[in-house]
């Protein structure tokens, strides 16, 4: 018997994940039968496209997309995904979306699993099916998930967090996780063998390392605060100077403590925690696009320390200063 799978479209979709996972899930039974010379077996997923309406519409990237059928119509699914969702993180969830996540709810409580990929976990976050729970999602709207909806626990690092009893809600972080969700819900529903070849066919590998190597730590929530604005501001410039927190309160002329409990309404962070950041995200930079040493890359960014700089820098990217060098140069070995 198989999967009753409903893939969610909408004018916020990404077109390329959309269709990859509608590709993969049809690969299933499918495609290494067919590489061996082998008898195709029973489907294992029946996957549609729907939306709320079922027409036609053209999505974020300007593509045509015909969806097969509408969310309300029959079969009911077993299994729901949740594509990634383009939209400003700054203006939240749009409030067209807001009757998805209603269907979404429904379809949970009538025995669905629900999953999500990249900004989609937003629709599980608004169908409250996230509360209480551990969650993930693209690191550029983790800080949107956690504001909007604050009985998550959002797990910005991790790529694939499956939660709740029985696993019935699934989330994965950036775009590209779309992949590792699918190797996982394979795995789950057609073994893991099956999801082992999938994976061979179409060049797969998990993202072991998490996805705190691909974020841009500075990406940050708005705000209207202009004295806690000019203090960022001057932060940016002089982050690898000796006590910038301090010069930063003196700048706004709040004593050190209000400057502290003034910054963190602002921006979510304790004011160390945004310095330690932009250190941080110019030695990646540095890393990226430099031979210089990393002792030196250290004192650049204005750690006098360099065991304290590894430390940091372990804590925020989730891999050495080292490994991360290595994987981002190799980029640059592959240019013409």
């Amino acid at each position: 018997m198989s999967i009753n799978t409903v893939v969610i479209g909408s004018r916020y979709a990404g077109t390329s994940v959309l269709f990859s996972i509608l590709d993969v899930l049809a690969s299933v039974g499918r495609d290494w039968e067919m590489l061996h010379g082998l008898p195709a077996t029973a489907p294992i997923f029946d996957a549609s496209l729907r939306t709320t309406d079922g027409a036609p519409y053209w999505d974020v990237n300007g593509r045509k997309i015909t969806p097969d059928a509408m969310l309300a119509e029959a079969p009911a699914p077993d299994l729901i995904i949740v594509s990634d969702l383009h939209f400003d993180p700054n203006a939240g969830l749009p409030d067209d979306l807001r009757p998805v996540a209603d269907w979404i709810k429904v379809a949970h409580a009538n025995g669905a699993i629900v999953s999500s990929v990249c900004s989609g976990a937003l629709l599980l976050g608004e169908a409250g099916l996230l509360d209480g729970k551990e969650a993930t999602t693209h690191w550029g709207y983790a800080e949107l998930l956690g504001r909007e909806y604050p009985e998550i626990m959002v797990c910005r690092e991790r790529i694939l967090v499956p939660a709740g009893e029985g696993h019935r809600v699934v989330t994965a972080g950036g775009a590209s996780a779309w992949a590792d969700l699918m190797l996982y819900l394979i795995g789950r529903f057609a073994g893991t063998d099956e999801a082992r070849r999938i994976a061979k066919i179409y060049l797969i590998d998990p993202h072991r390392d998490g996805q705190l190597t691909y974020a841009s730590l500075t990406s940050a929530r708005q705000h209207q605060d202009q004295l806690i604005a000019e203090a960022q501001m001057w932060a940016a410039q002089h982050y690898d100077t000796p006590r910038p927190v301090a010069a930063m309160a003196e700048l706004t002329g709040l004593t050190e403590r209000g400057f502290h409990r003034r910054f963190k309404k602002a921006t979510g962070q304790a004011p160390t925690d945004y310095v330690q950041t932009l250190r941080i995200e110019e030695a990646k930079q540095l890393l990226e696009t430099t031979a210089m040493p990393i002792d030196e890359v250290a004192t650049e960014v204005g750690y006098s320390e360099p065991s304290s700089f590894r430390a940091a820098f372990r804590k925020r990217v989730g891999m050495s200063a080292s490994v991360y060098r290595k994987k981002w140069q190799a980029l640059v070995s592959l240019a013409p």
